[in-house]
């Protein structure tokens, strides 16, 4: 029977995850497989299956197309029913189902209102 071919040792199995945990943020995380990438001889796409593999790996945070983390229907209705003082379940639903730039119009419309009032009591 053939031996099996080890792409990677223990002890370079703990050192990339070793490294790779020191990562906070998502550029770190990419800074430090680039850095692994040039030290191991591996891809990154490599180091990434590896590190999946042993439990480690944290996805990429979900952003936006503005780079904003995004927003769902369901907080922007539950921010229009905090701004109206209603409970968002019995008296807003379905609202959800509004398109999501129609919800953050209303959003916004109702915040400027509610300002506007505020004002004028003072």
């Amino acid at each position: 029977m053939a031996e099996k071919n080890v792409n990677y040792t223990e002890e370079m199995t703990t050192h990339i995850v070793a490294r790779y945990s020191e990562g906070e943020t998502d550029e770190q995380r990419d800074a430090i497989l680039a850095e692994l990438s040039e030290e191991t001889g591996k891809t990154v796409k490599s180091l990434r299956a590896k590190l999946v593999r042993e439990g480690v790996y944290v996805a990429k945070t979900y952003k936006s197309k503005t780079g904003a983390k995004p927003e769902t229907k369901e907080e922007i209705v539950a921010d229009i029913a905090r701004t109206m003082g209603v409970d968002a379940d019995s008296t807003l639903s379905g609202l959800e189902k509004a398109t999501k730039n129609c919800l953050i119009f209303l959003r916004k419309t109702l915040l400027i209102a509610q300002s506007e009032l505020l004002n004028e009591d003072n």
